[in-house]
């Protein structure tokens, strides 16, 4: 076996713990004679490919970062049917915000993202060129991003002056503003380096969503419970996002659908940063966002599992084409539409579908977290934000989308409307209900801001940070009570406080 080969399988390995076990790795691997023989055979493409990849499972899986993003939300709700999707309460704890340090998902994702932050800041001990090392550092401040957004904690080991990773003490901690300002100063230190696209690719124009998002969200993760907006920090979001704007080089899709469809890459005009699904080949499980929602007797047949509630589903004008309808190569394959499904379900040829029990599969606006009784099955509004793909088999063609056009306009309105610019934010919102074929508002505020992002983003995995910059994800809604405010950051993992004595318990916990 070749040694780079057994490095490939070790980093493999690696992303299952991020901690004791990066250690074994790195201490094998790094600082000592067999360095420089990695170091020359290491396909440094290949690494990076693998970092990319290492945020497959926990942005594109259901029970993962989108999870954590959106069962905590107003748009998700996971209701355990008789025998089905009870998981021993793991999807109903998550709704009524009452986890704790053990939560299986939660703790997964955590340590997953800490993967990738190790097997991005890995490369750079293997020499990469300029572009090279760039991406592998925006995935590495992409991850601390995200992970200092849910947990507000982020261990972090860097290369040191030797060109290695030092183990030898127990990784540093970034907190809060601390890891946000380090994720500002990376991300504007490595974006002239980074390629212009494809959007599969850590780009410039991802850096600057990237920057926007850190910006916009910075005075909230300060200080969750008060979040503030400083003036300065909307002046850049507004600024990066107006450069994305003016460039020409992105426009609001006709069917925001195509924004999420197997061949995404070509036909989207909004997507400026996604995760590359290689149709037939190699994919993550995005098909999960299908699967996870569609009943048993649909096609595919799913896991009837998932759905809206109706609070948020009556958000939504009855013209607004983002409540959905027929897809092609979609609809006339399986009688599926895009969007949300309520009422009578059909196939491709127009015939009712049923449940089975043999009831019609008619699914209804109202759904309970523990359901029972003959209407079990057909509770509940089904979601499909990413167009089936039938061509391409378990191995799926949709590229997982992370950042597009129409988030960028609304961060742009959001950042306008908190210094007082209400006709800029009311301008890009219309922008965006005159393409989805609603009627324009006359009149900005948060609410409206809020709902709009609902609107167009929904179950994209935005909707918990965006509920708690606006100070509603404490609030209650369908069979959720008021939670306090050590909601508002996720439990650190009880086994990653074993083997870190640099991290705390974030309060409440």
């Amino acid at each position: 076996m070749k040694l780079r080969n057994l490095f490939f399988g070790l980093l493999a390995f690696s992303a299952f713990a991020c901690t004791d076990l990066e250690e074994e790795l790195q201490s094998t691997l790094s600082g000592d004679a067999g360095d420089a023989i990695l170091q020359d055979n290491a396909d440094v493409d290949a690494l990076l490919l693998g970092a990319y990849e290492s945020l497959r499972t926990p942005m594109q899986d259901q029970s993962r970062l989108w999870a954590a993003q959106e069962h905590t939300t107003d748009e998700v709700i996971g209701p355990t049917r008789g025998g089905d999707w009870d998981d021993n309460g793991i999807w109903r704890v998550l709704h009524n915000h009452t986890w704790d340090a053990d939560h299986a998902f939660l703790s997964d994702t955590y340590r997953e993202l800490l993967a990738t932050q190790f097997a991005s800041t890995d490369i750079l001990t293997f020499n990469p060129t300029a572009e090279q090392a760039a991406q592998a550092r925006f995935l590495r401040a992409f991850s601390v991003f995200l992970v200092a957004d849910a947990w507000n904690q982020v261990p972090f080991r860097n290369i040191n002056a030797d060109g290695v990773i030092d183990l030898s003490s127990d990784p540093e901690v970034l907190v809060g503003d601390e890891a946000i300002a380090y994720v500002i100063s990376e991300v504007e230190a490595i974006q002239n380096d980074l390629p212009d696209g494809p959007a599969y690719l850590a780009n410039k124009d991802a850096a600057k969503v990237l920057l926007m998002k850190a910006h916009l969200n910075r005075g909230t993760i300060k200080d969750r419970a008060n979040p503030s907006f400083p003036s300065e920090d909307m002046a850049k979001v507004i600024d990066l996002g107006n450069q994305i704007i003016n460039s020409g080089s992105y426009s609001l899709s006709d069917n925001m659908f195509d924004n999420f469809a197997p061949n995404n890459d070509a036909i989207s005009t909004e997507n400026i940063f996604t995760a590359e699904n290689r149709g037939g080949v190699s994919s993550g499980n995005v098909r999960a966002r299908w699967f996870c929602t569609l009943h048993y007797n649909q096609n595919p047949s799913g896991w009837n599992g998932f759905t809206t509630i109706s609070d948020f589903y009556n958000k939504f004008d009855a013209a607004d084409q983002r409540i959905g309808g027929a897809y092609p190569s979609m609809t006339d394959v399986s009688g599926i539409n895009a969007g949300f499904l309520v009422g009578q379900q059909f196939d491709q040829d127009g015939n009712a579908l049923e449940d089975r029990k043999g009831n019609p599969l008619a699914f209804t606006p109202e759904v309970a977290l523990v359901e029972s009784g003959d209407n079990l099955e057909v509770t509940g509004i089904r979601v499909i934000k990413y167009p089936i793909d039938y061509a391409s088999g378990d191995n799926v063609d949709n590229d997982y989308v992370y950042y597009r056009l129409s988030d960028v306009m609304l961060m742009v309105a959001e950042a306008a409307h908190r210094i007082g610019d209400d006709a800029t934010a009311l301008d890009l919102v219309n922008q965006i209900r005159t393409k989805r074929g609603v009627a324009a508002l006359t009149s900005i505020d948060p609410d409206a801001l809020i709902d709009e992002r609902g609107r167009e983003l929904y179950w994209e995995g935005h909707r918990r940070t965006d509920l708690i910059r606006f100070g509603k994800f404490l609030g209650t809604w369908n069979e959720k009570p008021a939670s306090g405010n050590e909601r508002l950051l996720f439990p650190i993992p009880t086994i990653q406080l074993s083997v870190n004595p640099n991290l705390v318990q974030n309060p409440g916990y």
